[in-house]
């Protein structure tokens, strides 16, 4: 019986002291350090106590150690990392978006270069592609009267690809509202060009896709033909642009489907993709055999 009540004994002024303790910690504490405590109490009730018992022989008395372990190692990093990041959340500085007006944490916000506004990263994003489609170029803070300026190159990291280099070609477009621009015609190109008017050219080279246009037509550059004719042409619609080259290039329409063929090389017998063969010299029905045209032999 000695053995068991000095084990008890000892067991029960240890769990005395450390609730003592506790509560004196939840006295002394504001209501932070009481919820702290809490969890600690919670901690406390939730470890064991575990006895190492020595016998070297049987003449000498037991040696009884003591030592505290968790119940639970798993529980016990639960439960201090969960009073270390609610007492993070509880003391991390916050902000309210001057967009959203949401209160939000101080290490998530972008603040606009020239003044000391604060907001979301999201509502910041938003807010220039909204000024964007507005065609607005300089993109102010904001609030009302502030003289804060946001800036593509400032704004860089927190913007999609995309809407960087929109903003960036927005901007390269309003440098140059006084000059006459100009787009390569070619679909695949588009390229931005700025006519000086230093030179009076009509066929221009792009410096991008390396392909001739016409400056003054703003179209394909159109071989053979100046360009107060082309725009004739042009009115009359495409079939007659169509015909024009079709005799500038002395072409030959087929007299079974009518479409246009274009003899490359050889002699004057072609035959369309629709079957007919005809001369190509003089239009007429032939075949290699019975087609002797005094015309198309010289």
């Amino acid at each position: 019986m000695g053995f068991f009540q000095k084990y008890f004994s000892h067991h029960i002024q240890q769990r005395i002291s450390l609730k003592s303790k506790l509560a004196a910690l939840r006295i002394s504490y504001s209501k932070k350090s009481r919820n702290m405590g809490n969890k600690m109490g919670k901690f406390l009730n939730n470890v064991k106590c575990k006895k190492s018992v020595e016998t070297p022989s049987s003449n000498v008395e037991e040696e009884v150690n003591y030592y505290f372990t968790p119940s639970e190692d798993l529980e016990m990093e639960h439960n201090f990392s969960s009073l270390s990041s609610e007492t993070h959340d509880d003391t991390s500085p916050t902000y309210v978006c001057e967009i959203c007006v949401e209160p939000r944490p101080l290490d998530i916000s972008f603040n606009v270069k020239g003044c000391a506004h604060f907001y979301c990263i999201g509502c910041t994003v938003k807010y220039i592609e909204s000024k964007l489609d507005d065609n607005v170029t300089r993109i102010p803070c904001p609030v009302t009267n502030c003289q804060g300026l946001l800036e593509p190159d400032f704004c860089r990291d927190i913007l999609p690809r995309d809407l960087f280099n929109r903003w960036g070609k927005a901007l390269c477009e309003s440098a140059f509202l006084g000059s006459e621009k100009i787009y390569c015609p070619y679909k695949d190109c588009s390229a931005l060009l700025i006519n000086d008017g230093k030179n009076a050219t009509k066929n221009f080279r792009c410096p991008f896709c390396k392909r001739v246009f016409c400056v003054q037509c703003k179209v394909a550059w159109h071989s053979g033909v100046d360009c107060a004719k082309f725009q004739k042409l042009k009115k009359l619609g495409s079939d007659a642009m169509l015909v024009d080259l079709a005799k500038r290039k002395k072409w030959r329409q087929c007299p079974k489907c009518n479409y246009y063929v274009e003899k490359s090389a050889g002699c004057y017998y072609v035959k369309c993709r629709c079957g007919n063969a005809f001369c190509y010299n003089c239009g007429a029905k032939s075949n290699r055999v019975t087609h002797f045209c005094s015309e198309c032999y010289h």
